[in-house]
């Protein structure tokens, strides 16, 4: 009897670690400090630590209460629910691919299952903050004269406050419906444009698969410590702020993403290159959906002719 008791008890300690684990990791693709999620939710940031460790003693109230703040429904916070809803024989093929088996396998499923290209918008880039998202959208958008839309502006315009106003007031959920609705007021403008989205939208399902349906997207890809680098030198000490974690927590936002911005149409990994080839190449693959201009034929190529 003692062993039976003993491996229920070690059956809830798995399924709370688990849970715990999904609250992290749900957290990082949305973004979201411990600090805001415990704001948002009105747990303490302390009893929040315990969750996400696996040790706390979770009750369905304050799950309802953590998913409502992240956005998210109840379900996704419960573990088995993606194993259940998949055949026995596919999950065994999977745990039996390597990591670049994988990668291929999502590709081919991406391109026969993935978004249909409902309309030609432009270009979208996706990314987090310091991979050059901003620097290379205006540079295309000037190559191409085309319009160059920050998605994080448009959202401050809508909502009449900042994006820290905005999540303060409404939460994750109150942003993400602001952020849906920019994402359609851009598709309303003159096509094609050049969009640089907020680097958790994937978070949002629903919202990032219209934009990759609607655009040809870029993922701004760079190293984790080329993110940190440039965030500071553009002036924002934030990240390194009183924490040693914040590597960590870049890495592990960057991992939880990358499923999700690997779905991109292209990827454009800028790390420890310059701006100018990160930007020729970005030019060359994005021509064919800005304008009619032969390959080869940029501004730039034509000065040096």
């Amino acid at each position: 009897m003692g062993s039976t008791k003993n491996r229920k008890g070690a059956a809830a300690q798995d399924y709370t670690a688990e849970i715990g684990e999904r609250v992290r990791a749900i957290r990082a693709r949305r973004g979201m400090p411990r600090k805001e999620l415990s704001n948002q939710s009105g747990i303490s940031e302390r009893y929040l630590a315990e969750v996400e460790s696996g040790k706390a003693n979770i009750s369905i109230v304050l799950l309802q209460g953590l998913a409502a703040a992240m956005g998210v429904p109840l379900q996704e916070l419960l573990p088995g629910r993606m194993e259940n809803a998949l055949p026995a024989a596919l999950l065994d093929l999977l745990h039996r691919l390597s990591a670049s088996e994988l990668d291929a396998a999502f590709k081919l499923l991406n391109q026969h299952f993935g978004p249909h290209k409902t309309q030609q918008a432009g270009v979208a880039l996706i990314g987090l903050r310091g991979g050059g998202k901003t620097s290379l959208g205006r540079m295309l958008a000037s190559e191409f004269g085309k319009l160059h839309i920050r998605l994080s502006n448009n959202v401050e315009q809508l909502g009449g406050m900042s994006v820290g106003e905005i999540m303060a007031l409404g939460g994750q959920p109150g942003y993400r419906r602001i952020e849906r609705e920019a994402l359609e007021h851009v598709l309303e403008q003159p096509r094609p444009v050049i969009l640089e989205a907020g680097g958790s939208l994937v978070s949002e399902p629903e919202t990032f698969q219209r934009l990759l349906s609607s655009f040809y997207t870029v993922w701004i890809k760079a190293a984790p410590q080329e993110h940190m680098q440039r965030v500071i030198e553009q002036g924002d000490t934030r990240p390194m702020k009183g924490t040693s974690r914040a590597m960590d927590d870049l890495k592990r936002i960057l991992a939880e993403r990358e499923a999700e911005y690997r779905q991109a149409d292209y990827i454009l990994d800028t790390s420890n290159r310059s701006i100018d080839d990160c930007f020729s190449e970005l030019a060359d693959v994005c021509r064919p959906h800005l304008t009619n201009v032969p390959e080869g034929a940029t501004k730039k190529a034509q000065a040096g002719a």
